[in-house]
């Protein structure tokens, strides 16, 4: 997974912030839809692939916004903290937009309005934005006074000089006071990658269209995710996002979705639908995967260890392995109980001890007692819940189609 991330600076050459811009194929992508998709795609790579902390550190991030996110046909899937909502030069401004606007503005969000035209309509959300960005290089710049004039009337709303890539141009941020720059002359956007797997679509299917039921069950919710090691791995990931300040930390897949809400799991999924282009895992990787998170979670009893951790740590295992990635370093993202932290850095505690048993289960070796029982039950079960979506999925989906 990749996402492009340009910083944005202040007039003393401090990075501010950064603007993430989308970094892939669009191949299969059909021309109307590639700025919903690529915005989409930069929404679900810097909140579930990395962590927004990962990307940003503690600063703002710009993200473009297109009409559909604009108007609530598709829903943000994150509150106001800490992204600065972009208006595309290329949505028309209507009745319907403004509302769209005003309403994201009332509930906390910052608005900026890209490569701004006086005339484009996009003037009369002045008032609303806090954020103004000019483009330097190819913008027109005949009648820089009086756009730069209009601009001053509307106190706290800061110009970002977009597209230096001169002195000349830098030089006429500086004469304008502009607050914020951006550009090649300053910095070019860097491209961060990270290892990924993409998530059954069946499964999301299946997860929004459980979400949708006013009455769903948290413990179907759970089962959902937690028979799909990827999107485990996504909504344990999103947990990190909003873990801050939290005192008590996630040990179970249960607990990230309630960290999280049912209604953000809900706008997460849905948003995973519309980015859902591409190829799945294979399925036996993804089998071994869950095999073992499943696994722990039989055992676990055995050590006297909490199964719905034993699952957890089972699966970054099993997920770090199949990523190439240490566990370790996949737990530097999550926000995981210290037994969870400590068993997969350091194998410490009783967790340790389960993970040690199945992982010499696994090497062949029988330490801990007769495994092969227990292993013939959760590879039954991995087996049956990674074809569940298979099976129920086009009943669940048709309705969504």
């Amino acid at each position: 997974m990749h996402v492009g991330r340009q910083p944005i600076f202040d007039a003393k050459g401090v990075v501010a912030a950064y603007e993430l811009l989308f970094r892939g194929r669009m191949d299969a992508v059909e021309s109307g839809r590639q700025d919903t998709y690529a915005t989409s795609t930069v929404m679900v790579n810097a909140f579930t692939e990395f962590g927004i902390a990962e990307v940003a550190g503690n600063r703002p991030c710009f993200i473009n916004l297109t009409r559909e996110f604009v108007t609530g046909r598709l829903p943000l899937p994150f509150g106001p903290e800490q992204v600065v909502l972009e208006i595309l030069e290329t949505v028309e401004i209507d009745e319907e937009v403004i509302t769209g606007i005003t309403a994201l503005a009332e509930a906390g969000y910052r608005i900026a309005l890209d490569d701004f035209v006086w005339g484009s309509g996009h003037e009369q959300l002045l008032g609303i934005a806090s954020y103004v960005k000019l483009d330097l290089l190819d913008g027109d710049l005949s009648d820089l006074d009086r756009l730069v004039a209009e601009i001053r009337r509307h106190p706290g709303l800061q110009i970002v000089a977009e597209r230096l890539e001169t002195a000349e141009q830098v030089a006429i941020a500086d004469r304008y006071g502009m607050e914020l720059r951006q550009g090649y002359a300053l910095s070019r956007p860097q491209v961060l990658s990270t290892p990924s797997l993409s998530p059954s679509r069946m499964r999301r299917l299946e997860l929004v269209a459980a979400l949708m039921h006013p009455d769903v069950r948290l413990d179907k919710v759970t089962a959902i995710i937690a028979s799909d090691p990827a999107l485990a791995m996504r909504v344990l990931r999103v947990s990190n996002s909003v873990a801050a300040g939290v005192v008590s930390r996630v040990s179970s897949v249960r607990q990230a979705i309630m960290l999280i809400g049912l209604t953000h799991i809900r706008r997460w999924a849905t948003l995973m639908v519309v980015d859902d282009v591409g190829g799945e895992a294979p399925e036996e990787q993804l089998l071994t995967a869950l095999t073992q998170a499943r696994l722990c979670e039989t055992v676990a009893p055995r050590f006297g260890a909490d199964p719905a951790a034993a699952f957890v740590a089972g699966l970054i295992n099993g997920m770090a392995e199949l990523m190439a990635m240490t566990p370790a370093a996949m737990v530097e993202q999550l926000p995981l109980s210290e037994d969870v932290s400590d068993a997969l850095t350091t194998g410490a505690g009783r967790l340790g001890e389960v993970l040690r048993a199945v992982r010499a289960y696994g090497d062949g070796e029988w330490g801990t007692g007769d495994l092969a029982g227990p292993f013939l039950d959760a590879m039954r079960w991995s087996t049956r819940t990674l074809s569940a979506a298979q099976r129920f999925a086009p009943v669940t989906a048709a309705p969504r189609q």
